[in-house]
């Protein structure tokens, strides 16, 4: 090989390997985005009582996305008759049966505000929420046992 088809050669080389790499890297990035789930709930007011009514009141939405076992959840809610306090994601045994919390969610502690956090699931809580057993639950102050609630559904 003459010294000029060398530097040809030893130019072209590494322009390819990166390119190949950024082709590779590319693709894998798109398998990824594609096993990606989409979940939403409409966040109401738990079933109650006519006594409940002084206390429980409000309304909001959650988008949901599965990564594999991670998901990540964010939202609002606005309408609360006293400051939020905690929100959990629940499994139940069927879509509006309540049931366990199983993580914790980031809320405003106000009556109006935002929800989010991300959850590692086990495969059971992947399938429970595939089925619509998980729901989003929102209390409040005045409502320590549950203010506005939502199953996640497709």
């Amino acid at each position: 090989m003459q010294p000029l088809q060398r530097v040809k050669t030893m130019t072209v080389r590494p322009f390819v390997t990166v390119f190949l790499t950024a082709v590779i890297c590319l693709g894998i990035a798109q398998v990824g985005a594609q096993n990606q789930e989409k979940f939403k709930a409409r966040l109401s007011t738990i079933a109650m009582d006519g006594g409940m009514r002084e206390t429980v009141a409000g309304t909001g939405n959650a988008s949901a996305v599965l990564a594999g076992t991670k998901l990540t959840i964010n939202g609002t809610f606005d309408g609360l008759r006293s400051p939020a306090t905690v929100a959990r994601v629940h499994s139940g045994l069927a879509m509006g049966v309540r049931g366990a919390a199983i993580g914790d969610l980031t809320v405003a502690k106000a009556t109006n505000g935002t929800i989010s956090g991300s959850l590692d699931l086990t495969p059971e809580q992947v399938q429970g929420l595939k089925a619509g057993r998980l729901y989003i639950q929102i209390s409040s102050e005045k409502a320590p046992e549950g203010n506005l609630w939502g199953w996640l559904v497709r």
